[in-house]
């Protein structure tokens, strides 16, 4: 059974979720990953099998199936 490392919470949902990586200096995202997410707080786990299936994904030679512009800002405080 999975607990929540953020909220401690047992309750967790399976959804499939979009994530964000750096990789080699550019920001590139992966959509549609299974994942289980806390029904409390919304944490999200990948398994160890999923999350080996992304790195792999990442540093291989899979192609992206889209390209986006993404806007960039400084926080100047």
């Amino acid at each position: 059974m999975s607990v929540c490392y953020n909220c401690g919470s047992k309750e967790f949902q399976e959804q499939k979720v979009n994530e964000t990586f750096e990789v080699k200096g550019k920001l590139v995202i992966v959509e549609n990953i299974p994942a289980k997410v806390c029904c409390r707080c919304g944490e999200v786990i990948f398994s160890s099998e999923i999350t080996e299936k992304v790195r792999l994904m990442l540093q291989g030679d899979t192609k992206p199936i889209k390209a986006i512009q993404v806007n960039v800002f400084a926080y100047k405080g």
